[in-house]
């Protein structure tokens, strides 16, 4: 069986989104100091590295992570590859239906959708700009029964948006969300997907380790 972890790896050199709390790791007690063990503790916001959004990350009266449905992070899931057509062209800003609608059959087939931009291969770096989805798109996957949609970049809407129109537009499509996916080792195609939000009560969001797999 292939493993492929396609979690960000949490450390101190991690870039946090703007004014975000930073992870930040430490050890507490340690063998050196005569200690009877290591001990670590960490301080970090919800949403660095790979995470899920809750629906109480962007709205007041929606579920908060623990809630969430486990079935939707893990099951059978497609990534699509798009960092050709954003490589070609650095103009290129829009995740679009036309980019989508080759892999359509396969999408409706997993109902979880990864999709790979490469535009954010330095995690030690945050962008300035991301690709966004298209105003359409949530309602295209609807239609087509996507359930959960996981992107390698820190956020589905602009980073200076206010209004976060594309969360919005998931939430009430019934999507699910995963953000700062790394799939910079991993090609197009149907894997198995594990990526399960940790438990935390009242949580707007939450770490996970996200991987795939093929048996």
């Amino acid at each position: 069986m292939k493993i492929w972890d396609i979690s960000r790896t949490l450390s101190d050199k991690l870039a946090e989104w703007p004014g975000d709390e930073p992870f930040h790791f430490r050890l507490t007690k340690t063998l050196a100091e005569g200690q009877s063990v290591n001990l670590g503790g960490i301080s970090m916001s919800v949403h660095n590295g790979t995470h899920a959004d809750a629906q109480f990350h962007f709205d007041a009266n929606g579920e908060s992570i623990e809630k969430a449905p486990l079935e939707i992070y893990l099951g059978r899931a497609i990534v699509v590859d798009l960092t050709e057509a954003f490589s070609q062209s650095k103009e290129k800003h829009l995740i679009t239906i036309e980019d989508l609608q080759p892999h359509a059959e396969e999408i409706a087939e997993t109902s979880r959708l990864l999709i790979k931009t490469g535009r954010w291969n330095n995690s030690a770096v945050f962008p300035d700009r991301i690709p966004v989805i298209a105003a359409d798109i949530a309602a295209w996957m609807q239609k087509n029964g996507v359930k959960l949609l996981g992107l390698d970049l820190p956020s589905v809407d602009e980073i200076d948006s206010k209004s976060l129109q594309n969360h919005h537009a998931l939430s009430g499509a019934g999507i699910a969300l995963i953000e700062s996916l790394d799939l910079s080792r991993v090609g197009s195609g149907i894997y198995n997907l594990a990526a399960l939000p940790l438990k935390i009560a009242g949580g707007d969001g939450a770490p996970m380790r996200a991987i795939l797999w093929r048996d």
